[in-house]
């Protein structure tokens, strides 16, 4: 059997993505040591969530929002990276909610009427977040006059630059990375403020993935051997933790938020 690996949620430039296939390398080279002789084929631009729910998953990361609502009994969690980046607190997660700087909205209230921009109706940084910091404001269950589905947090923040949209969600890590790779692009926005935070972007495996290597899997995560350390800081990962499952529920407790006070839907 070839194994598949991935790391695709973060790769916002080159460096970046030569960054997580490092990692990558670091964590097969370190299951090779402990005599583990499986082969491996990496899988770059996979399609999502199609890779999410191979069983032939060795190694990946998905979002927590799909992992909750879609990809219960297809995978298993291996452990969840805690960034020093802001937005982040632990393991946990924020969005950057993201305005242009010369723009009127100085508040989420003055975003009322206005055109809202998110990268996928199944994500927890793009949608979920927003949906929960809005609905409180909205009004029979409408706060926007429009949400438009960019497909990706870049170009969210491309439409909200353009002013094409007014106001977007964006996964903390995803901006600050782009801060340090392409600060060109953030030019004229602003952080308005940050979201509720719910647990980051958890390490995946496939149900096929046995037991043992799980468990040798997330050894590695926990306890880095010097090579994965350093590329861990190079990534501004302070450390891997094991969360368990219960600790994602908070992604549905925003959802039921939500809800609770008549807004289900993002609009």
């Amino acid at each position: 059997m070839n194994w598949k690996v991935a790391l695709p949620m973060y790769n916002v430039s080159p460096s970046v993505r030569e960054a997580y296939e490092a990692l990558l390398d670091a964590v097969i080279d370190a299951l090779r040591s402990g005599g583990w002789r499986g082969q491996v084929e990496l899988v770059r631009d996979p399609a999502l969530p199609d890779l999410w729910k191979q069983p032939d998953l060795l190694f990946g990361q998905t979002c927590g929002y799909p992992y909750m609502t879609q990809l219960q009994g297809q995978v298993q969690l291996i452990a969840t990276p805690s960034y020093a980046m802001p937005g982040c607190h632990g393991s946990d997660y924020s969005s950057a909610i993201v305005v242009r700087s010369n723009g009127a909205i100085r508040g989420l209230e003055d975003a009322r009427g206005l055109t809202a921009a998110a990268n996928d109706r199944h994500s927890n940084s793009g949608m979920n977040v927003l949906r929960h910091a809005v609905a409180p404001l909205a009004v029979d269950g409408r706060y926007f006059d429009e949400v438009i589905w960019s497909g990706s947090h870049y170009a969210s923040l491309g439409l909200v630059r353009e002013g094409a949209a007014d106001i977007a969600a964006v996964d903390c890590v995803t901006f600050a990375y782009l801060q340090q790779e392409n600060p060109a692009w953030l030019e004229g926005l602003s952080v308005l403020q940050y979201s509720a935070s719910s647990p980051g972007l958890p390490m995946i495996a496939g149900q096929q993935v046995p037991a043992e290597l799980l468990a040798q899997l997330r050894t590695i995560l926990l306890q880095p051997d010097l090579v994965l350390a350093q590329l861990m800081r190079a990534l501004h990962i302070r450390a891997f933790e094991h969360r368990p499952h219960l600790d994602y529920c908070r992604i549905l407790e925003l959802e039921c938020e939500a809800q609770a006070v008549a807004y289900p839907t993002l609009r």
